[in-house]
């Protein structure tokens, strides 16, 4: 992957809408050229897929939060992530290391269904303990990106 590929992948993260003409246009290259690119990143599973972001209080989804999940010792991963493919609240589901297993990003109508989606986790998915946290506000500061291959590049900017 070299300089273009990563203008490519940090345009389409932006907007995965934009046209190959469009990004052709801010990276110098044809329409083609961007497409055959963009087919090789995707063949090579640099790209894994492009999917529309939805701002969840859009569609009512007013409360946002985080849930931190200990397991209890009898529930296994695999029990716990079917379990929880039965609430449409769940956005994410991220395994973790450390005192909680997984930390799930919920989308609720309010602060009762918020109440019910926990109370599910603990009873029916086997949670032994959780920890919840609203959103108050969430500030993209970008996607993952290329590798960034010189030392000096990736230092942080120094303080006078």
């Amino acid at each position: 992957m070299n300089k273009i590929d990563g203008e490519i992948l940090r345009i389409l993260q932006i907007d995965g809408r934009r046209s190959y003409t469009d990004i052709g246009a801010s990276v110098h290259l044809s329409a083609n050229a961007v497409a055959d690119r963009v087919r090789k990143m995707t063949m090579s599973g640099v790209i894994r897929s492009v999917q529309a972001v939805v701002d969840p209080a859009a569609l009512g989804m007013t409360i946002e939060a985080q849930i931190d999940v200990k397991l209890r010792p009898t529930t296994s991963a695999d029990a716990f992530e079917k379990a929880i493919r039965q609430l449409p609240q769940v956005m994410t589901a991220t395994l973790l290391t450390g005192s909680f297993d997984y930390a799930l990003r919920v989308a609720c109508a309010d602060r009762s269904d918020l109440a019910a989606v926990t109370e599910f986790i603990r009873n029916k998915a086997g949670a032994q303990e959780t920890y919840s946290r609203i959103s108050l506000r969430e500030v993209r500061l970008g996607e993952v990106g290329p590798k960034v291959t010189s030392r000096a590049a990736a230092a942080p900017p120094r303080r006078p």
